[in-house]
């Protein structure tokens, strides 16, 4: 009797590890799956930065644009919360 319960445990027990081991399994395939599109996306705005220079300059000038813009928000909220 002593033997049948060791083994119901030993059972439960492999149970649980195969249980965890599949949803460990879809974690990281889901992780992969993010980082493979994050990954394919990077590789697509590479292609035209690549082909026209003139592209990277005018993101470059929106990035400076829109920094600026945001030091004046901040800026200005700053003066509102202070009023």
């Amino acid at each position: 009797m002593a033997e049948s319960e060791s083994q119901k445990g030993n059972y439960d027990n492999r149970g649980n590890k195969v249980q965890n081991f599949k949803t460990d399994m879809e974690e990281l395939l889901e992780k992969m799956e993010e980082l493979t599109v994050h990954a394919a996306w990077m590789a697509y705005d590479c292609v035209p930065t690549h082909t026209n220079p003139d592209l990277h300059k005018a993101v470059q000038h929106l990035e400076d644009a829109f920094l600026m813009c945001k030091e004046q928000l901040e800026k200005k909220w700053q003066e509102v919360l202070m009023e």
